[in-house]
């Protein structure tokens, strides 16, 4: 039932993947409870300001060594920029060119995850100067084509016009588009109709924090209540049948259980259309 996700590159992709930003020296355990319970995706980056992507590694290879081989797995992590990391500890030298910078970051996760193969590289957001950003883009498609990445994607894009742009520049076009589901941005309307034209699968973060109203409203509260499920699965569900893709990086055994039996019910037409009017979604 929607558990899994195809995109434009063909590439067969978890709904739902577990998230490691902020979870510091708990990483490695968080990430081998998270593949225990049943998760196959996993998002990092190599950002030390936000992520412990060796703890990552750790927690993958720990996984992999209890009986999960690599073909089980979806791994997704991101080249961050200058302006992005913490500047007493950036993961390359950020002296060399962007396009030096974006192999150098490749090779440490590589060497971070203990893996040979990325499924899914994402530029963490566009740089300041655009043609930083296209740079990036043109060093991320050389990395492409040596076959040791499966697909890439773009994150913190909420432009419409630079996601055209992006993909009117581009050898090859994203894959992802991986943004913050929030009321602010209007829930991503415009930019999800581009991925949904070109065939890009729209990964959200932020998505329960950012809407306590959602999960407090009657039609999610009633979805709730008619299926015995909580309110954060019933919006999960809700975006999962929308062929979003979710991520989720919570800290609980408990939640990461409930996250992944959103696919143990299915919301009828009238709950989708009632908790669809409370969007724009």
């Amino acid at each position: 039932m929607s558990t899994t996700l195809v995109s434009n590159s063909d590439l067969i992709m978890p709904a739902i993947v577990y998230g490691t930003a902020w979870k510091e020296d708990r990483t490695a355990d968080l990430v081998e409870l998270a593949l225990k319970k049943g998760f196959r995706g996993i998002d990092t980056a190599c950002q030390p300001k936000h992520y412990n992507e060796p703890g990552v590694g750790e927690g993958i290879q720990r996984a992999m060594k209890n009986g999960l081989s690599r073909e089980d797995l979806f791994i997704q992590t991101k080249f961050t920029g200058v302006p992005g990391q913490d500047p007493s500890n950036i993961p390359y030298d950020p002296s060399l060119p962007v396009s030096e910078q974006v192999k150098e970051s490749f090779q440490m996760s590589l060497e971070n995850l203990g893996v040979e193969f990325i499924d899914s590289l994402v530029l963490h957001g566009p740089l300041p100067d655009w043609k930083d950003t296209l740079a990036v883009w043109k060093a991320m498609e050389d990395i492409a084509k040596t076959n040791q990445v499966g697909q890439l994607g773009i994150s913190n894009c909420y432009d419409p016009d630079m996601l055209q742009e992006l993909l009117d520049q581009s050898d090859v076009i994203p894959s992802v588009l991986q943004n913050r589901f929030v009321e602010e941005t209007g829930y991503g309307v415009d930019v999800r109709s581009i991925c949904r034209d070109q065939g890009i699968v729209f990964q959200c973060f932020w998505t329960l924090t950012a809407n306590p109203h959602i999960l407090s409203s009657g039609p999610v509260k009633d979805a709730s209540r008619d299926h015995g499920v909580t309110p954060a699965q019933v919006f999960f569900r809700f975006l999962n049948q929308m062929e979003i893709q979710i991520l989720t990086g919570t800290t609980s055994e408990l939640h990461m259980s409930q996250d992944l039996a959103i696919f143990e019910f299915e919301l009828n037409g009238s709950q989708m259309e009632q908790i669809q009017a409370l969007g724009p979604f």
